[in-house]
């Protein structure tokens, strides 16, 4: 399985809710295991800088891919990518 961690930081902290509600739409995209989005709890000193963290889970790296190319994809990018400062990823196998 894959493991897909996206983390991202708000220009604005007044759009932090909006980039989350928008994120949460790729949840409905055909192949996702397992999916959740949430605000980061900002709980450590040295780092917390980032606002949202959207993890997902794929059978495959496919299945992934298959996740990006999706049109709702595209969409959210286009919803998220102006609002946002940072985007940070992490994936790999479990």
């Amino acid at each position: 399985m894959i493991r897909h961690i996206v983390a991202f930081s708000a220009k604005d902290p007044g759009d932090i809710e909006t980039i989350a509600t928008a994120l949460r739409r790729l949840g409905e995209i055909p192949g996702v295991r397992d999916f959740r989005v949430a605000r980061n709890g900002k709980r450590d000193a040295l780092s917390s800088e980032m606002d949202v963290v959207l993890e997902a889970t794929f059978d495959t790296w496919a299945d992934l891919e298959t996740y990006k190319a999706h049109p709702t994809y595209a969409e959210t990018t286009e919803i998220v990518r102006p609002l946002r400062e940072a985007r940070t990823v992490l994936d790999y196998e479990i």
